[in-house]
């Protein structure tokens, strides 16, 4: 049985770290509504961008000379999966949904005797992946230390792939996310970056087709679309995996906080029957010397 001396150690020590928990909760809350503002207000664009690069890419995918982000390289040897976590732990399975997916992928990959390679964005992607698939490991990008990623830190991982593209070094290059979809739920998403997703019928499946003049021709707006298509579509993913690590790291927080307090009372309980055992036993052995007297 612990000592008094013990149980009031760790009755301290529980309580210390459900401050910590709930502090990091309540950071997590503020973070959240900003990231979350900030995902939200990505979406419409990236979708946008998506139906005019389709409306687009119809219309020169099957040309002699079609640009190689847009339709491939014609193989699908190499497959490049860009992997986007976050760069720190504490937001319970967020992480390792991915690490998991990824690593789902990249075994289906190479089981179809594909070669696979891997571009990590966050430090906790890359510890998972390290375990496992170390030579894959192509680059690694961090955000960490950085208040607020901008637009032009997703601009220069597209231009990490745009030069493996132009090398030779991929065929097909995908995207692992989390997509946030509410405080609680983060859904695990596969998008395809490169051969650009072209849906069959153009931009509007559900056919009710827009008409688009372009000027000038179809071609050279793609020369400056699909890299920026690639950058908007990767800083999307990255906006929405930090508006969901904040999600899971406050209810994770808010889980550790209530775990913590149940915690306290299961030891304050243990501590005031052991209290209450030593003074019975100090009375009993009072009561037994008198009685010997």
């Amino acid at each position: 049985m612990a000592s008094l001396k013990d149980l009031r150690g760790r009755i301290n020590s529980v309580k210390s770290t459900r401050k910590i928990t709930q502090a990091m909760k309540m950071v997590a809350a503020a973070k959240l509504r900003r990231a979350q503002t900030q995902a939200e207000a990505a979406r419409p664009y990236a979708e946008r961008m998506e139906k005019i690069l389709a409306s687009l890419g119809a219309a020169v995918a099957n040309t002699p000379g079609a640009p190689r982000m847009l339709v491939g390289t014609g193989a699908d040897k190499v497959h490049l999966l860009v992997v986007v976590t976050a760069d720190r732990g504490l937001a319970g399975p967020f992480n390792s949904q991915i690490g998991r997916l990824a690593r789902n992928r990249i075994r289906a990959l190479e089981a179809e005797g594909k070669t696979v390679k891997v571009l990590t964005v966050g430090r906790k992607g890359a510890a998972f992946l390290k375990r496992e698939f170390a030579s894959r490991i192509v680059g690694e990008v961090t955000f960490a230390g950085k208040k607020r990623v901008e637009f032009e830190d997703a601009a220069a991982v597209a231009e990490t792939i745009t030069g493996l593209l132009e090398q030779g070094a991929l065929d097909v290059c995908s995207m692992l996310y989390n997509r946030f979809q509410n405080v609680i739920t983060h859904v695990p998403t596969e998008q395809r970056l490169i051969p650009a997703p072209i849906p069959e019928g153009g931009a509007e499946p559900s056919g009710l087709q827009a008409l688009y003049e372009y000027e000038p021709a179809e071609e050279e707006i793609l020369a400056t679309l699909l890299p920026r298509n690639l950058a908007i579509q990767l800083y999307r993913a990255i906006l929405e995996s930090a508006a969901g690590e904040q999600g899971a790291r406050m209810n994770a927080m808010d889980n550790a906080t209530r775990n913590a307090g149940d915690m306290i009372n299961k030891l304050t309980l243990n501590y005031n029957r052991t209290r209450q055992a030593n003074i019975t036993r100090e009375l009993i052995e009072i009561i037994s010397g008198a009685e010997a007297v």
